[in-house]
C-alpha cells in the first residue's frame, strides 16, 4: 500500500501551478498526478516521493490536502494487462471506486487503484498469484 495526496483545487486559472509549484518547492518529486473536475473544483490525485511533506506544504499553503490509501500494482504494459488484473478484483468481489495508470520502467505500467474493504490478504495473494507486484512507495 502506498500513500496518495489528494487535493481538492479550484477550478481557477493558476491554481494548478501554484499547487505543482508548492510540492515542488516543499522538494517532492511526483510520480503522477491526475485530476477529475467539476464545474466548480478539482479533484487533484498525487503519487510523490513523500505525502508527508507534501500534504504539509500543501496545508501551510492554503490547499485542502488528505493522504488516502491506495495500491499500486506493476502491470504488464501488454494488451489485456489492465484487464488480467481487474478481473481479480471482481472475481473477489472488491469494488475499484476509482483508479489510474501510468508509464513505469521496464515495459511495466503501474496501476493505482482505491479498492473496497475486503479482505486485503485474500486479495493480495490472488494478486501475487496472478503474477502482478504490489509496489511499496520506493518502488515506483
Amino acid at each position: 500500500m502506498i500513500t496518495q495526496v489528494t487535493v481538492f483545487l479550484e477550478n481557477e486559472k493558476g491554481r494548478l501551478a501554484d499547487l505543482c509549484r508548492t510540492v515542488a518547492d516543499a522538494g517532492v518529486n511526483m510520480s503522477a498526478l491526475s485530476i477529475a473536475d467539476t464545474a466548480e473544483y478539482g479533484l487533484v490525485r498525487i503519487v510523490c516521493s513523500d505525502a508527508n511533506t507534501a500534504v504539509e506544504a500543501l496545508d501551510k499553503a492554503g490547499f485542502r490536502a488528505i493522504k488516502t490509501p491506495v495500491e499500486a500494482i506493476a502491470i504488464n504494459d501488454v494488451a489485456g494487462g489492465l484487464a488480467k488484473l481487474v478481473e481479480i478484483f471482481d472475481n473477489a468481489g472488491v469494488n475499484v471506486p476509482y483508479a489510474y495508470c501510468f508509464a513505469g520502467k521496464d515495459a511495466q505500467a503501474i496501476g493505482v487503484f482505491k479498492l473496497s474493504e475486503t479482505d486485503s490478504v485474500a486479495v493480495a495473494a490472488a494478486i501475487a498469484e496472478a503474477g502482478f507486484t504490489i509496489l511499496k512507495a520506493d518502488e515506483i
